[in-house]
């Protein structure tokens, strides 16, 4: 299970929420095991790795899934999108 889970009643989304300092960054396997925990739910799905500082981001940015997104504590207005065509979102399933 993520370290947080979070829903959007309103969007019907889903937020997972992985806290590095102790699950680590939501790496390419990591995103596939959430994947398949969640591949019966209605919501979209959205994928968070959050950071403590950007010393600790940089330390893991080669470690993070593409269609994620990344949060920093100590800069919380801003988010950081890896890839994709949209900012913040959830992705449908193909």
């Amino acid at each position: 299970m993520p370290d947080i889970i979070a829903y959007s009643k309103e969007r019907n989304w889903l937020y997972l929420i992985e806290a590095v300092h102790s699950s680590g960054a939501i790496s390419e396997i990591r995103l596939l095991q959430l994947q398949r925990l969640t591949k019966k739910c209605k919501a979209e799905i959205i994928y968070v790795t959050a950071f403590l500082d950007r010393a600790k981001f940089r330390q893991f940015i080669s470690d993070i899934a593409w269609e994620t997104e990344v949060w920093i504590a100590d800069n919380p207005d801003h988010l950081i999108h890896f890839n994709g065509d949209k900012f913040l979102g959830p992705y449908k399933k193909q």
